[in-house]
């Protein structure tokens, strides 16, 4: 049976994975996720489009010197590629929107698909989360905006791993899968995202609030 029928369904192995209701709210999550994501993202090319014609202008996150895009979006790490980071979002969070949009819709990507994906969003959350560290240890400023984007590409990419790994997409050997999986079902994933966005706050409450 399909995903889409909210039943269950037979992994590569043969054994069955509950994927309906699941699933479903996973997709949900990574699409409204990536939505905010993507709006982040446009908000931070038009702030970065402004600093480049005036590197002083006025942008509404300008809170404080500790709460600034500015200060942030003017800095290397911004463009670490030699182009905004925000350009980045504009290129991804559409294609992880599509993904939650037609798997919502019944549609089954093929493994290869959801792997290239997985590796895709691996790399984003890397960079979000060193953008943070770099943003928070050596430019002492922090911008809402990306902080946005740092826990959305978290919800994003839990939700990924976890369709990938009940999918068997991604498996363990032995044992291991089904205890991961059962782990998965328990919420494990969601844990591990919240007790991550948990130690951000409070490494910016300690330090900018």
């Amino acid at each position: 049976m399909s995903i889409a029928d909210g039943d269950l369904e037979a992994d590569s192995v043969g054994n069955e994975t509950v994927t309906g209701p699941r699933h479903r709210w996973t997709f949900v999550e990574m699409l409204v996720s990536s939505l905010l994501s993507l709006l982040a993202s446009m908000v931070l090319a038009i702030d970065a489009v402004a600093l480049a014609a005036n590197p002083y202008a006025e942008l509404s996150c300008n809170i404080s010197s500790k709460i600034s895009c500015a200060t942030v979006g003017l800095s290397w790490q911004a463009h670490v590629l030699g182009f905004p980071n925000a350009f980045l979002g504009l290129i991804f969070e559409p294609i992880v929107i599509t993904i939650a949009v037609a798997s919502l819709a019944g549609v089954l990507f093929p493994r290869w698909f959801m792997l290239g994906a997985q590796s895709l969003y691996l790399i984003a959350i890397g960079f979000a989360y060193w953008l943070f560290l770099q943003a928070y240890f050596v430019i002492h400023a922090l911008c809402p905006w990306c902080l946005l984007v740092t826990v959305t590409t978290t919800f994003v990419f839990t939700s990924l791993t976890r369709v990938n790994i009940l999918d068997g997409n991604i498996r363990f050997p032995g044992r291991w899968h089904a205890r991961v999986c059962r782990a998965l079902e328990l919420g494990a994933d969601t844990a591990i995202a919240v007790l991550l966005i948990a130690v951000i706050a409070a490494m910016v409450i300690a330090r900018y609030l």
